[in-house]
């Protein structure tokens, strides 16, 4: 299920994003794709020369696309429905909740560039909390998919199942973490790695879990064991695989591209105090904004290096075991 070496796709998500969608398309004929004015960004424009008749793109008005999504999902589309994750989750939130999730729609959420993966587009691109904004609106399922062929499942389970659903989605490079023809599981993390005897658990999505595994092969070269799980699912969240990571290995770091305040640290703390208390460490972004950079220079400014990884797991066993 999981690769043997960390090596990144020979493919862009994007790519991987608009031929999973074309795939669908020929199984699913309510499917339509739309966009704020980013079809080339996204690489979606082959979708829509293909099928121009079920492409829309609404311009630069995310609230309003948002708005003709839920119409069309209520006269029986399956929208797919992409923006940058900023202005997905900031500029369309009230039109998402209320149009949406309220109404109970059927629209499937799109939004790229997630954290510093937006790189050079900057601080006013790069979305820090809009997992934490999703996580806050009743009944959506909020999903980040690590690798293409994670994508590719979520996108079919997305077609799939009715209801408000966002995902968030590198545009570009990402390492390759599962063989092709893993299956995944909705709301279950997946066991990346384990050891009956692992002394911490390392809990993370997206761009982070293939940074913790390079963590926990540190780790392992200094004696330390290691469990990670990938919460790809972070609504509902797995509490079950978290309350058996706080049960069995007594310490927890989660490690997320995300703002502290909203993110995946939260959610996991939220299930950790309700039922087995144990030391945390919490990898991510410390309510600041964005900035332009590299993505190794941005992974630097906000702590997400594999050496801040294992920072983190030894202050976190060191808590356990005082």
């Amino acid at each position: 299920m999981i690769v043997n070496e960390l090596n990144y796709e020979t493919q862009e998500m994007r790519a991987a994003f608009c031929d999973r969608l074309i795939e669908l398309a020929q199984t699913h004929p309510n499917l339509v794709v739309m966009d704020a004015d980013l079809m080339g960004a996204m690489g979606t424009k082959p979708f829509a020369a293909k099928y121009p008749e079920r492409t829309v793109d609404c311009g630069i008005q995310e609230a309003n696309m948002v708005g003709v999504a839920v119409g069309l999902s209520l006269e029986g589309k399956i929208p797919f429905a992409h923006t940058f994750g900023p202005f997905m989750s900031r500029r369309a939130t009230d039109q998402i909740f209320i149009s949406g999730a309220y109404s109970k729609a059927n629209v499937k959420l799109i939004g790229s560039d997630p954290g510093i993966t937006a790189k050079t587009n900057g601080g006013t691109h790069m979305p820090f909390e809009d997992m934490g904004i999703m996580r806050s609106i009743p009944e959506m399922t909020i999903i980040e998919p690590t690798d293409i062929t994670m994508l590719k499942y979520v996108m079919g389970w997305m077609a799939d199942h009715y209801g408000m659903q966002y995902m968030r989605l590198v545009r570009k490079e990402c390492y390759k973490i599962y063989e092709d023809d893993t299956e995944f599981e909705i709301g279950k993390a997946v066991t990346v790695r384990d050891d009956a005897d692992a002394d911490v658990t390392i809990i993370a999505s997206g761009f982070c879990v293939a940074q913790s595994i390079k963590a926990a092969q540190e780790l392992e070269r200094q004696g330390i064991r290691t469990r990670i799980l990938d919460m790809f699912t972070w609504k509902p969240i797995d509490e079950e695989a978290i309350v058996s990571a706080a049960r069995e290995t007594g310490a927890i770091v989660t490690a997320e591209n995300h703002n502290l305040t909203t993110g995946l640290g939260a959610a996991v703390s939220e299930v950790v105090v309700r039922n087995m208390p144990v030391p945390m460490e919490l990898i991510g972004v410390n309510d600041q904004f964005g900035q332009v950079g590299s993505l190794d220079y941005l992974a630097e400014q906000y702590h997400m290096t594999v050496p801040d990884i294992v920072e983190a797991a030894k202050r976190a066993i060191a808590r356990k075991n005082a």
